[in-house]
């Protein structure tokens, strides 16, 4: 997608993603074929419904017939919110993964790994929790947004549901 296409995209919808209360992510435009493929990814720190999903993709084909922005073939809009193991690159998104387990690729020396759950996130970087190994206790530790070259939460499918823990 040339830039002048997604700078022109991205004026053009963030209005209509806004009017929802939700960030726009991501934008991508591909091929499939014949036909494009214009993928919009959304989020809020209230994670996104599919209702929400339906509405927004219904504004944006409506506003994007009204403009040429995608031209004259056709295309097959995608409007969603981001997959479970998204890549973490932004502060909003590392606050709405709190909680979370995430394995963070450190950038000191590229090769270093790290996997804990966020505990709290603020202006300069994370508390976490460092899961024991071989049945010792976890450990805090603080990791500053620059010494993180890449973050992913991962999924966790034995982890019991903050309401189960209450009960």
């Amino acid at each position: 997608m040339s830039t002048t296409q997604s700078e022109r995209l991205r004026g053009l919808l963030e209005p209509l993603v806004s009017a929802q209360q939700l960030d726009l992510e991501e934008i991508e435009v591909s091929r499939a074929g014949r036909r494009g493929v214009l993928r919009i990814i959304v989020d809020s720190d209230e994670g996104v419904e599919l209702d929400t999903c339906a509405e927004l993709s219904r504004a944006i084909s409506q506003k994007l017939d009204e403009t040429d922005v995608m031209g004259e073939g056709e295309y097959v809009l995608e409007v969603s919110s981001p997959g479970a193991e998204r890549p973490l690159s932004e502060p909003r998104h590392y606050v709405r993964a709190t909680g979370r387990l995430a394995r963070f690729h450190l950038a000191a020396d590229g090769s270093g790994e790290l996997v804990a759950r966020i505990l709290a996130v603020d202006e300069e970087g994370l508390d976490l929790e460092v899961p024991g190994v071989k049945g010792r206790k976890p450990t805090a530790r603080r990791l500053a947004f620059d010494e993180i070259a890449k973050a992913r939460v991962e999924i966790e499918f034995n982890r019991k549901d903050k309401k189960e823990e209450e009960a």
